[in-house]
């Protein structure tokens, strides 16, 4: 979601009060996007046809609704809205007294883009969006984006702070009753308002949960956080405002840094497939704990068969744990400062194709061969993988795949793969049956191609071992069974500009931290180079 600032003066009515307009048409924020006029049109007949109006929030606060927005509508001008504080509320309470003293004059609205084009010069002309929310904020990115003036109680008096003209008894009474009468109207409209409150946070809510949104709507719920993330990475974090800070994600740890934005994530993640395939078919979960213990059966109950009055056998299944220490991985990517500077250079995807490469690099190599130490424990490196002879002292033979293919227990085999480094398929492509057959099977060029081994499809592992003797280089069984990794931090990303100031250049940590091993070693099975 994004925000954009209001231009709010306040009406001389009811105390709590305001209307104003929302930044003008035509005129570009701080990070070169414009709103064009027509744009609010959709959303606005959206709401009234749903008979809701966006949120009134504190600070973008969904938990923090303060008031009400009675009017909005689009004039020549810009958004044009009028809405009330609920008093009543505290948060409300207090924003008022900001107001008030001026120590608070700012609001922003909050919008998903729906269709938009490039600014010349840069930046964005936003054609269509989806208004959700308008919020009283400390600091607009606009310096003119202020409240004019505020209304106060004593210049907003409800009619029996008033005394009446005349001090017949009748007559007060008649005035007391219009008060009430006053006041019974004014909390219907702050239960209208709570309601249509509801009423636009369950559409807004349906509307995120749809499958059928549209690439522009799905990358609008992202793009102040990559906006932010992006200002962070070329200024750093005193360049950004309150609204743009706390869109970034602080890393849940004491080392701090910031948590790339879900754009930046996915990236990431997309890239590792390439270098470290035991991602794309072991089972992946996230964790907020140093350590995952994953409780497991090591014995089950026994049944025995026993006549009408024998005595029946005591049976008592025994239980341990899988224990998975989360490891830290790091890596640092030095920037000139030109570069950053440069607002046609796109740093955020060279962060991420720097990081994805050395990460993918290295969480590839552990994930397969690492130690458990510092590294998170390899499956190649598990002794309670059973080990199948190949036939062979120093190759790969047909009737040792076989014999590994049979070995794994048929309720795994379903979803069973092979893995292999690029050379051994080679050296099984070669291999044939007694007919002249290939064992190895290609789908069509034209068609979704998938390599097959006796059936299952096969995954290129470049940080298995060659074939050599008393080597391992085939691995064959369900990883989603076998093989758990555990996110713990994705990518935390920490700036530091003065390491290597000197050198007119930006330092910029990375970090990783990840749990990984074998959950069910009956699940694999390995083919070892041997007679």
């Amino acid at each position: 979601m994004q925000f954009r600032d209001l231009i709010v003066k306040v009406a001389a009515n009811d105390a709590g009060r305001f209307e104003g307009y929302a930044s003008r048409f035509n005129e570009a924020d701080d990070v070169n996007d414009e709103i064009a006029p027509g744009a609010f049109a959709a959303s606005l007949q959206q709401h009234a046809d749903a008979e809701t109006r966006p949120l009134m929030l504190w600070q973008h606060d969904p938990a923090e609704p303060i008031g009400v927005w009675l009017d909005l509508v689009e004039d020549g001008t810009g958004l044009k809205v009028s809405g009330s504080l609920v008093l009543e509320s505290p948060t409300a309470a207090k924003a008022y007294a900001l107001l008030k003293a001026g120590a608070l004059n700012g609001l922003s609205i909050g919008f998903r883009t729906v269709a938009a084009e490039p600014r010349p010069g840069g930046g964005r002309r936003i054609i269509a969006l989806d208004l959700i929310e308008i919020s009283l904020v400390s600091r607009p990115a606009l310096p003119s984006a202020r409240v004019a003036t505020v209304k106060t109680l004593k210049d907003a008096a409800m009619p029996n702070d008033t005394p009446p003209a005349s001090p017949d008894t009748e007559a007060r009474l008649g005035t007391l009753e219009q008060s009430v009468a006053t006041i019974d109207t004014r909390l219907k409209k702050v239960e209208e308002g709570v309601s249509s409150v509801a009423k636009s946070a369950e559409r807004i809510e349906t509307q995120l949960g749809r499958s059928g949104l549209g690439d522009s709507q799905k990358a609008g719920l992202v793009e102040i956080e990559a906006k932010s993330f992006t200002l962070f990475i070329r200024r750093g974090r005193e360049a950004l405002a309150d609204m743009e800070l706390k869109s970034l994600t602080v890393s849940p740890d004491t080392a701090g840094g910031f948590l790339a934005p879900s754009q930046f994530v996915t990236e990431m993640l997309r890239n590792l497939v390439q270098f470290s395939p035991v991602r794309s078919i072991a089972r992946v979960a996230n964790t907020t704990s140093p350590a995952v213990l994953l409780p497991k059966r090591t014995g089950g109950f026994t049944a025995a068969w026993v006549g009408e009055t024998d005595p029946r056998p005591a049976t008592t299944a025994t239980f341990g744990q899988n224990r998975y220490d989360v490891k830290e991985l790091a890596a640092h990517v030095d920037v000139s400062n030109a570069l950053l500077e440069d607002s046609a250079f796109d740093i955020a995807a060279e962060l991420a194709f720097e990081f994805a490469e050395e990460f993918g690099r290295a969480e590839g190599a552990a994930l397969v061969n690492g130690s458990g130490a510092l590294q998170p424990g390899g499956f190649a490196n598990d002794p309670a993988i059973t080990a199948v002879n190949s036939g062979d002292a120093a190759e790969i033979t047909a009737d040792g795949l076989i014999d590994l293919y049979h070995s794994l227990p048929t309720a795994y085999r379903a979803k069973a793969v092979w893995t292999m480094a690029p050379a051994t398929v080679a050296a099984c492509r070669k291999l044939k049956d007694t007919t002249g057959n290939y064992l190895l099977a290609t789908g069509g060029i034209a068609n979704a191609p998938e390599t097959t081994l006796l059936g299952r499809p096969i995954v290129e592992m470049v940080d298995l071992p060659a074939i050599a003797a008393n080597a391992f280089p085939v691995f064959f069984g369900d990883f989603k069974q076998a093989y758990r990794i555990f996110d713990r931090v994705a990518v935390s990303i920490l700036r530091d500009p003065y390491s290597i100031a000197v050198n007119g250049m930006t330092r910029f940590h990375a970090r990783r931290r990840l749990a990984a091993g074998v959950a069910k070693a009956e699940a694999l099975r390995k083919l070892k180079i041997a007679v």
